[in-house]
């Protein structure tokens, strides 16, 4: 167990390296066919300068060829990639059982509006195209992560399409197209809902199609606690920064960056925060 844990982070530096270029060519307009290069003195970067993590070290964070400073967001994004699908694959492993038909229609029931047989659940596949949908959602968020933290933007190019995708693989994992349907209306109505209110001054539209994406993602009940961690993630974060007088009270903050990280913890954790909450507060 521990190689293959090695080797699926391995995979993840390798998919957190292709993640760091996909943002900066997102952001440039460039074809991804072309050759990585210095974003400040634009020459090609070797393969041998371009291995995750390793490359980053032995050049000592900077540039072969201009000597300037490579931004950490290179080594942390590969080595959190890593992380994550790591975490991922051992949080799947023992593959939690939503194919059986839901007791009484309980809301709070994990197994609403699921549509696959139990047996299912013991096909290798199964497993296997778990995983690969938290690997492809992880990898989405980040780059949503990065590019709105830098560039205060949540691309339609990349929220659309990861919508379309969520919504393939989830079906082929037996969730129906009910709880996809109910929990998308919850996430993009929340932040519409605000958008129209302040008239576009307290979020943008790429917030709206975010919180859609999230609905997929992470179904019903698990859109509440996604969007219940980003705002209290924000708050904390807010405060902090208000505090240290980084930011101040009318100050931009971006809300991608919170949205990102509350779908990958809801991911892991969501069914245990909510049992949790019920158990705290309502018994």
């Amino acid at each position: 167990m521990i190689i293959l844990l090695f080797f699926i982070f391995l995979f993840g530096l390798a998919i957190g390296s292709f993640l760091n270029c996909l943002i900066w060519r997102l952001h440039t307009g460039e074809g991804m066919w072309n050759r990585s290069y210095c974003p400040k003195c634009k020459h090609q970067i070797a393969w041998y300068d371009n291995i995750p993590i390793i490359s980053f070290i032995i050049l000592g964070g900077k540039c072969r060829h201009c000597g300037q400073r490579i931004s950490w967001q290179y080594p942390l994004v590969e080595l959190i990639t890593g992380i994550l699908f790591v975490v991922a694959f051992m949080i799947n492993l023992p593959t939690p059982a939503f194919g059986h038909p839901s007791a009484g229609g309980d809301l709070f029931n994990f197994d609403f509006f699921t549509s696959l047989p139990s047996e299912a659940l013991a096909k290798e596949g199964y497993f296997l195209l778990l995983t690969l949908r938290s690997w492809f959602l992880i990898s989405v968020m980040i780059i949503i992560f990065i590019y709105d933290l830098r560039w205060y933007l949540i691309l339609d190019v990349v929220t659309l399409p990861a919508c379309a995708i969520i919504i393939i693989l989830n079906l082929f994992l037996g969730v129906s197209w009910q709880n996809m349907a109910i929990s998308g209306i919850i996430g993009s109505s929340f932040f519409l809902f605000q958008l129209l209110i302040s008239q576009g001054k307290w979020i943008g539209g790429g917030d709206v199609r975010l919180g859609l994406l999230m609905g997929f993602s992470l179904g019903w009940p698990n859109i509440i606690t996604g969007i219940m961690i980003a705002y209290l993630i924000g708050a904390i974060v807010g405060i902090i920064l208000i505090i240290s007088r980084y930011k101040k009270w009318n100050s931009k903050v971006p809300l991608g960056v919170f949205l990102s990280t509350s779908t990958i913890m809801a991911l892991f954790w969501g069914e245990k925060i909510i049992k949790w909450y019920i158990n705290f507060f309502l018994t």
